[in-house]
């Protein structure tokens, strides 16, 4: 059964970084309904906002403190009313992030849990008793650095948090947990929002006997507090997908909603969670071009094994970017940047688009002292800082990049007034209009939405594969310039899109140039 998601790009807004309205200097709500033009021109289907719940934003928002309402950072109720009413009146979805794994230690479920050992909500969280050595209970560490467990004098307890020690971790062994999770999401699905990306979905169940994790025999001492040790006991638990399917029956109780999950775990690890029985998320995050080396035989490897690991009935997706990883602009360059936008809006499945990467915004030029990434501050150095990928949205060549009316909260990059949305919808040729075009051909051609994916043999760093029988798709990875030389039995028809012009060619070039990606239409029938 085809599901909108299917046809549908999905676009990232980081809210704070997306569009100021108030003149603080922070994105707002306001802000994104003021911009939401920009992001139905440029033809996805659905909006992601990362988090917006009320927080004392110790990690920007990834520590709630009350699920149900907005931040007054963003705005209030009404006017997520209007942002929701806005997005659908121009023919898009909107996704919440929905933060469950832990909570901000200011929740009023965390104070009262905190207040007394026989508090009824002491259970909602994760204490344990001290190690017979006096220290915390077990090796598990925090993905911010340093031990997991936070000691809390008046209970005599250690409490546990994944990350941050303002985020305690809730126990999600405990069913009125579950029950109060559940009544979140259906506060926000019954005000019509589409769908949630659940935040580490993967960290939900703990093992149960609280077992030290094996050391890591590739740790390197150049390597975040969290690689010492394999995180065999502290995530990715059996148990886990149980709790998703009860999650995913929620969402299948409301019609056309839309699951997904953050999971960074390897191919065989990550398919699991599409659910033995189809009752996991609908899309697990595929974060494996993020981490593959940009060559067209790793790449071209990756997507073959990815294809040939999805479980009947699993619906692929792909992602490039996001707020807490490299830009991909930043990572193969400004030219390659063309062709990433390329693979990413032509393989088969949901792509994702972080904002910014239309336009190529590269990851920013920070000094130690304007860091404001608490992971990053807590391993200087070491952990990757992910404010470089959260600088504001560059809108036009005004003060302030047109993102505000004064200094934005992250600084932006250094070719700011080159590089913008007005001055890229001018420019034909830019990487937003390239990307248009892309989408544009996208939505037109139903092999490159749900026609099947087949990678042919090419030359030597060039990637190329087939949609359907009728798109055909060659990618040089390199700056060289290389004799094209079309796989076995393609017979083109017309070059639909070129990556290095932009648009159409009237012909079949002898040369595929650097840089240089194609669109073909082949002789065939539709796949």
């Amino acid at each position: 059964m085809s599901r909108w998601w299917h046809e549908a790009a999905l676009y990232q807004v980081y809210p704070r970084s997306f569009q100021d309205s108030g003149g603080d200097g922070v994105g707002d709500l306001a802000g994104i309904c003021q911009r939401l033009d920009h992001i139905a021109d440029l033809g996805v289907g659905a909006v992601w906002l990362s988090p917006i719940f009320r927080s004392p934003m110790a990690d920007f928002g990834y520590d709630v403190s009350d699920y149900r309402a907005i931040d007054p950072l963003f705005g209030d109720m009404a006017m997520f009313d209007r942002l929701l009413a806005e997005t659908h009146a121009r023919g898009l979805k909107l996704l919440l992030d929905f933060v469950p794994n832990h909570s901000s230690d200011r929740h009023p479920w965390f104070e009262e849990s905190r207040s007394s050992r026989d508090n009824p909500k002491r259970d909602w969280y994760i204490w344990r008793d001290p190690a017979p050595s006096g220290g915390p209970p077990n090796n598990w560490m925090s993905n911010f650095g340093g031990s997991a467990w936070q000691w809390d004098e008046p209970s005599g307890q250690y409490y546990y948090h994944a990350f941050l020690a303002e985020q305690p971790d809730l126990n999600w062994r405990n069913e009125d947990v579950r029950a109060a999770m559940k009544d979140v999401l259906r506060f926000w699905l019954d005000k019509g929002v589409d769908g949630f990306r659940v935040d580490v979905i993967w960290h939900l169940i703990k093992d149960a006997q609280f077992r030290d994790n094996p050391p890591n025999p590739r740790y390197a001492p150049d390597q975040p507090d969290i690689e010492r040790f394999l995180q065999r006991h502290s995530a990715d638990q059996p148990d886990v997908h149980a709790v998703i399917a009860e999650l995913r029956a929620v969402i299948d109780s409301y019609p056309d909603r839309l699951l997904i999950g953050e999971i960074y775990l390897p191919v065989e690890r990550l398919m699991t969670y599409y659910g033995a029985n189809d009752d996991g998320v609908h899309l697990p995050f595929n974060f494996q071009l993020i981490q593959c080396p940009w060559r067209a035989d790793a790449i071209g490897a990756l997507i073959d094994e990815y294809e040939a690991a999805l479980p009947k009935g699993g619906w692929p997706n792909w992602v490039l970017s996001n707020h807490d990883q490299p830009r991909i602009a930043a990572r193969v360059g400004q030219a390659q940047a063309r062709i990433a936008a390329m693979l990413l809006l032509t393989l088969r499945g949901t792509p994702t688009l972080y904002y910014g990467d239309e336009i190529g915004i590269a990851d920013i030029d920070m000094s130690e002292e304007q860091v404001l990434d608490p992971a990053a501050r807590n391993e200087p150095g070491v952990s990757f800082n992910r404010d470089r990928s959260r600088s504001p949205m560059q809108w036009s060549a005004d003060a302030f990049a047109g993102f505000s009316q004064s200094d934005s909260w992250l600084p932006l990059t250094r070719d700011w007034r080159q590089r913008n949305v007005a001055a890229q919808s001018a420019d034909p040729a830019s990487l937003l209009n390239l990307h248009r075009a892309l989408l544009r051909l996208r939505s037109a051609e139903a092999a490159l939405q749900t026609g099947r994916f087949a990678r042919v043999a090419a030359q030597e760093n060039i990637l190329a594969y087939q949609r359907g029988a009728t798109i055909g798709v060659m990618l040089n990875l390199t700056a060289e310039t290389v004799p094209l030389e079309l796989p076995a039995g393609w017979n083109v028809q017309q070059v639909l899109l070129s990556a290095r012009a932009g648009e159409a060619l009237e012909a079949l070039p002898p040369m595929l140039g650097a840089d240089e990606g194609l669109i073909l239409r082949l002789e065939g029938s539709d796949g």
